[in-house]
């Protein structure tokens, strides 16, 4: 048998004649092949032949059926037709993609979609069908075609259908109608069309039906003839599902809830996200869902399509400043004033997304972007090109944490993946995405990421004529750094003249304190100035509606991926600016519509409540301190405004102490003695300093075992025992351990010991390892002899414990306030409120928890204040009640 790798040409070849063409005479060769799995396949190409050799043989050239070809390609009986298979290929690559047989139609497509929002061919007929003399002014978007009828026949033709949606013409356009409105009323209990002679309205006569067209108020007529049936049952033999049984004002078709039901076992979709849907449906905020071409106005550009600028067709934000827009005149000599800096500056908040991954599936050439660029994510060609010529550059080094969210990115298997997530520019006042702000983040080195964001980055800032920018990034105090020679080797269309522009960079509070405290200090939102209650946490928030589509988009071709993802974003922006007209209730109203909600208006009043009691409590603060301070204060916030490069007056001036901080110097000063040769310790793993302080972590231990103690019931489980006993046996091997080579350190201590150990084999009780006294030095008779270093060491920690343990003690007192005054606002239910009575009991018993443990350090600094010659010292801090 033959083994080793199959041979690579066709199984099975057959040869025929096939025509000629003068003196030319071609063979047709045809190959089969069967695949792997089965599949079976077939070429044809054409042979040029001899006409002699043809002509001199009566016999078949070839057998009809060959597994290899007669001759090598080189014969020169034989020339292959090369131009004739490519033409062939490709007309059947086309054929079998119908996207690119699609794109060079799609201006007409734009171009019938408009024509269906005017009359289109019915402009040419002046009479209805009816032969009436009432003029064409309604057409239905649910009958089939799009017939322009007279009032007399609408109203007939949905007697039968009476959820269609109806459309009204206003002279240069159409608007939605109402069937209601129009004088339609639907009568039960009989067949359509015909008439009762008892009908009774609907409660109201607002009845209102959900169907899967969208939510309508009808005219609904029930039927009170003798013979009629209950309301809920007129309802049902209409397949109407009443709402109620008694008096029903609403009710839902069978067919909506046949589709909700499908709907729900395969997408999984809650009822209330369903229910929306149908909301926007029947009414997009007044405004007909619109196409994203025909929105922008490529319809009636004399260029079409193919002249769409980068970003034309996103969906704007409207309370962003764009010039021409919505500033006024001459804005720009007026955006260095403070009065009116904040209206002119543009806030952007960077950010990425690993979730919105996609697999490596098609290419750009099969499925490639519609959009190209017009709408959020970037033009793709360009981008990659940037990228492959910029992506070997070494990145500096940080000096600041090890930001991880781009370098666990890569942590994963990025085995057939295109694409490891995407990009964004957003909006971080609004929250809306921003035109050329979105751009796939490719399989690279974190180190390369610098470069997606500077492309993203300057094509959004590059689209905006404004003169202040303030942007926010996880990573800015890196990112920012050798920006402007980034972008000096960037394309020259995206180039900003950043010297006669106002850039600031911060960090999004969220992510702010995992940064170094200079960080934390230099680019906080909340010492900016005009940056008001900015978060930079914007994107954050919009992840958490796009990230449902992830699951879909990553099964994607390129093209769809980035056409999806673009939509989604064109509809989270669509939703915001529908929004702001509720948002701004209340404050707009005239006597011919009042805007509902109180939205914008009640928030308004708060923060016109809050600031006045800001000012109030300003006012106050200022009053107690010194008029040189405040005024040598000033002087330096204004300074370091005017110029970053100034000191920064936020920064603390006071080295914080801490019990960390403590520890590293007592241990550095014993290093240094060492390295004199002065060698104060008595135990091979154990100096001085480090046994007071495992002396004083110890009795944190036993205050945290006896509140652990203190919480349980009366009926304890076995689980709570087990626990309490496990942890009381360790801590017991723990404190012999420790008093054992306390003996080393502090001899006086020994007899005291034998003492208690004396004591405790004479009575029946046992020592409990919470009660278990430490004799540290603070705790020790001032007459006895000990060490005055150890007072020295234990001083230090301790001085060092009070402040840790004071500023935990206000930390939760704030927690503790924050959450209660949540809780009085928000919660309600029983449920909800013994989660929070919980939240607020575990911030009561840590905050008894400092509290205890400022107590015991300012007891220790009291009883170590007259042997270190620091009589008071300890008794400024006063104790806690």
């Amino acid at each position: 048998m033959k083994r080793g790798r199959p041979s690579k040409r066709p199984r099975l070849s057959q040869y025929t004649e096939h025509s000629h063409d003068g003196n030319t005479e071609y063979l047709q060769h045809r190959s089969f092949g069967v695949g792997d799995r089965g599949s079976l396949s077939s070429r044809t190409t054409f042979v040029v032949s001899q006409l002699g050799a043809v002509q001199s043989s009566s016999e078949p050239l070839f057998d009809a059926w060959e597994e290899t070809l007669p001759s090598e390609p080189d014969d020169p009986y034989f020339e292959t037709v090369d131009l004739m298979q490519e033409t062939t290929m490709k007309k059947k690559r086309i054929l079998n993609v119908p996207l690119l047989q699609w794109i060079p139609e799609w201006s007409s497509y734009l171009d019938e979609m408009i024509r269906l929002e005017g009359h289109g061919d019915e402009i040419a007929w002046e009479t209805c069908s009816c032969k009436g003399e009432e003029p064409l002014l309604y057409r239905c978007r649910d009958c089939f075609g799009a017939e322009m009828v007279c009032y007399a026949c609408v109203l007939q033709w949905h007697a039968h259908n009476p959820l269609h949606r109806v459309e009204e013409w206003r002279g240069t356009f159409f608007v939605q109608a109402s069937l209601k409105l129009l004088g339609l009323r639907i009568q039960l209990g009989h067949n359509p069309g015909e008439k009762c002679y008892n009908p009774e309205p609907a409660a109201g006569d607002d009845f209102v039906v959900v169907d899967v067209h969208g939510i309508y108020e009808i005219g609904l007529d029930f039927c009170s003839c003798e013979t009629a049936q209950i309301h809920y049952k007129q309802l049902f033999r209409a397949r109407w599902f009443p709402a109620t049984a008694i008096n029903p004002q609403t009710a839902t078709t069978f067919a909506l809830m046949e589709f909700f039901h499908l709907l729900a076992f395969e997408s999984k979709v809650s009822a209330y996200e369903f229910y929306h849907s149908i909301t926007r449906r029947t009414d997009n905020t007044n405004t007909t869902p619109i196409r994203v071409l025909k929105r922008a106005g490529r319809g009636h550009d004399p260029s079409s399509v193919d002249a769409t600028s980068a970003g034309e067709c996103a969906v704007l934000c409207p309370a962003c400043p764009h010039p021409g827009k919505n500033l006024p005149m001459g804005w720009e000599h007026a955006s260095h004033d403070i009065r009116y800096v904040w209206m002119h500056t543009l806030f952007l908040a960077i950010d990425a997304n690993f979730r919105l991954k996609r697999k490596l599936v098609s290419s750009n050439n099969v499925d490639p972007s519609l959009n190209a660029g017009s709408c959020y994510f970037v033009e793709e060609t360009a981008y990659k090109q940037y990228l492959s010529k910029r992506g070997c550059e070494p990145q500096e080094k940080s000096t600041c944490v090890s930001h991880n969210a781009m370098n666990m990115a890569d942590t994963k298997s990025l085995r057939g993946l295109a694409t490891t997530g995407v990009g964004t520019v957003d909006c971080a006042r609004h929250d809306m995405k921003l035109p050329n702000g979105v751009g796939d983040l490719q399989k690279a080195k974190p180190s390369t990421r610098y470069l997606n964001m500077d492309y993203l980055v300057f094509s959004v800032m590059v689209g905006f004529a404004v003169i202040v920018f303030n942007l926010s990034y996880d990573i800015a105090c890196q990112w920012h750094k050798k920006l402007w020679p980034r972008m000096a080797s960037m394309p020259p269309r995206l180039h900003l003249n950043h010297e006669n522009e106002i850039i600031r960079f911060f960090v999004p509070k969220f992510h702010l304190n995992t940064h170094i405290q200079s960080c934390q200090m230099a680019f906080s939102f909340n010492f900016g100035k005009n940056v008001g209650c900015t978060d930079g946490e914007a994107p954050e928030r919009g992840w958490a509606n796009i990230n449902h589509v992830a699951s879909s988009t990553k099964e994607m071709g390129p093209g769809a991926c980035r056409d999806t993802l673009d939509d989604h974003f064109s509809d989270w922006n669509w939703k915001k600016v529908t929004m702001l007209g509720r948002f701004l209730t209340g404050l707009f109203h005239s006597q011919s519509h009042v805007f509902p909600g109180q939205s914008m208006l009640r928030k308004v009043k708060e923060a016109s409540r809050r600031a006045k009691l800001h000012r109030e409590e300003l006012n106050e603060l200022q009053q107690s301190i010194p008029a040189s301070s405040l005024s040598v204060w000033k002087s330096e916030i204004e300074a370091w405004e005017e110029d970053n490069t100034q000191p920064n007056p936020f920064e603390s001036r006071v080295i914080p102490m801490t019990q960390a901080a403590i520890r590293r110097q007592l241990a550095e000063k014993e290093a240094a003695d060492l390295q004199a040769g002065v060698d104060v310790s008595l135990h091979t793993n154990i100096s001085p300093s480090v046994l007071i302080a495992s002396g004083i972590d110890l009795q944190d231990q036993q205050r945290c075992l006896a509140a652990d103690i203190s919480s349980l019931g009366q009926h304890v489980t076995d689980t709570q025992k087990t626990k309490i006993l496990n942890q009381s046996n360790a801590l017991q091997c723990r404190l012999d351990n420790w008093a054992q080579i306390q003996v080393l350190y502090m001899p006086a201590v020994a007899p005291i010991q034998a003492t208690e150990d004396a004591c405790r084999s004479e009575s029946t009780t046992t020592l409990k390892p919470e009660k278990f006294q430490l004799w540290l030095p603070s705790q020790l008779d001032p007459h006895l002899p000990c060490d005055p270093k150890l007072h020295e060491c234990e001083w230090e920690l301790r001085y060092a414990q009070a402040h840790d343990a004071l500023n935990d003690v206000r930390q939760h007192i704030r927690l503790f306030t924050h959450l209660n005054t949540f809780r009085m606002a928000n919660v309600q239910g029983q449920c909800a409120s013994t989660r929070a009575r919980t939240a607020l009991d575990l911030a009561a018993e840590k905050k008894h928890a400092s509290k205890a443990k400022y107590n015991a350090a300012r007891d220790a600094l009291t009883a170590l204040a007259p042997s270190l010659a620091k009589v008071g010292s300890g008794c400024k801090a006063p104790a806690i009640l």
